[in-house]
């Protein structure tokens, strides 16, 4: 069976930044699941395994503008360490389990809710954050096998992701 919209498919990959070492790569023992067409991967990667079947292995680059997207300069801010969720609760005389690390990643309070952020530097009382996508502006390269593919069910259409072993539970 063919990746087409609408199926499931179970890969492994690894993901390395072009001309770098690998970032990341799927468990050996444990392949990635996804719905194909319900934004379970960046959209270029799924446009580059569409018609793909068991078996099958690609190499596929893609663009940062088309990965994570292009670094935003101005996504930078100084704030105060107490918005720093699970340390900014902590009384400040604790500082040892206030220290923040450059490029540790975390989350902060913001007036739309919870946001994803990097640490770029740390103080006693503010914070440096980026809040960037980790691999906002690098161009990145998939190495990709295809271990199965079949039709999704009708729940998991509803639902639009991946039910059962390896995807999401009920």
């Amino acid at each position: 069976m063919q990746i087409k919209y609408g199926t499931v498919v179970s890969f492994h990959y690894s993901l390395k930044e072009q001309g770098g070492d690998e970032i990341e790569s799927s468990d050996p023992d444990q392949p990635m699941l996804y719905l194909h067409g319900y934004r379970g991967l960046i959209e270029a990667l799924q446009e580059a395994l569409e018609g793909m079947q068991k078996g099958d292995d690609k190499v596929v680059e893609v663009p940062a503008a088309r990965a994570y997207g292009l670094r935003k300069e101005d996504s930078t801010h100084r704030i105060p360490m107490k918005h720093v969720i699970g340390i900014g609760d902590m009384p400040a005389k604790n500082a040892q389990a206030r220290k923040l690390q450059p490029g540790q990643l975390i989350s902060v309070n913001t007036p739309e809710g919870a946001r994803d952020a990097t640490v770029v530097k740390a103080g006693k009382f503010n914070v440096d954050i980026d809040t960037n996508h980790p691999l906002a502006g690098k161009d990145l390269v998939f190495s990709v096998e295809i271990t199965d593919v079949r039709e999704a069910t009708e729940e998991e259409i509803q639902h639009g992701h991946v039910h059962g072993p390896g995807g999401h539970q009920h």
